[in-house]
């Protein structure tokens, strides 16, 4: 078993940069030297009680925790916060790519009278929504769901083709052929161990 002091200093670490803080913009919330939390984070000393305690309360964390961390199997706030907030970035991308399509189709609209062919602004709103969700889940999120991801890209390019061309007067349906072992492949490819 690590030595408590150890223990606290990996927590400090953990919790500072789950909140993208700086060891300076700590010290300065504690009005300590940022050199103090350094010798704290290397754990080649420990703060005292009450720091420890303005320090569970920063990070909204229990004191308990701060001591003991991972042994009891509780997870800071911080880290819940920092997924909820990287959610709704990913969420306001997504309706960014939304709100973009909107002002290309109304900009197309009240140029050109409207027109079957300006809907397709939205028709391609669909895979770069896919491709902005599989950007930020592969920074940020279980990589597992790429795969799932990839395969929605994969037929929302197919029928966005299709519909492409459809109003040029040709059926082109045989392309979700490729689908098929483009679907398997992904599948194959999902199932490889790293």
């Amino acid at each position: 078993m690590e030595p408590i002091k150890f223990t606290i200093a990996k927590n400090i670490v953990r919790l500072r940069q789950a909140s993208g803080m700086t060891q300076a913009e700590l010290a300065a919330k504690l009005n300590y030297s940022d050199k103090a939390v350094s010798k704290w984070e290397r754990g080649e000393s420990l703060p005292d009680v009450a720091v420890l305690a303005q320090i569970a309360d920063l990070f909204q964390v229990s004191m308990d925790w701060l001591v003991r961390g991972d042994s009891i199997g509780a997870e800071p706030a911080v880290k819940q916060r920092s997924r909820i907030n990287r959610t709704l970035v990913t969420l306001m991308s997504i309706l960014m790519v939304w709100l973009i399509a909107a002002l290309i189709f109304t900009v197309i609209h009240l140029v050109t009278g409207g027109n079957v062919v300006n809907t397709l602004v939205f028709i391609y709103a669909v895979p770069v929504t896919f491709i902005v969700w599989l950007v930020f889940n592969s920074i940020w999120f279980d990589q597992r769901r790429n795969y799932l991801i990839i395969s929605l890209l994969m037929w929302s390019l197919l029928v966005t083709l299709q519909l492409s061309i459809l109003p040029f007067g040709h059926n082109v349906w045989p392309i979700y052929i490729l689908g098929i072992p483009a679907q398997l492949i992904i599948f194959v490819w999902s199932k490889l161990k790293p």
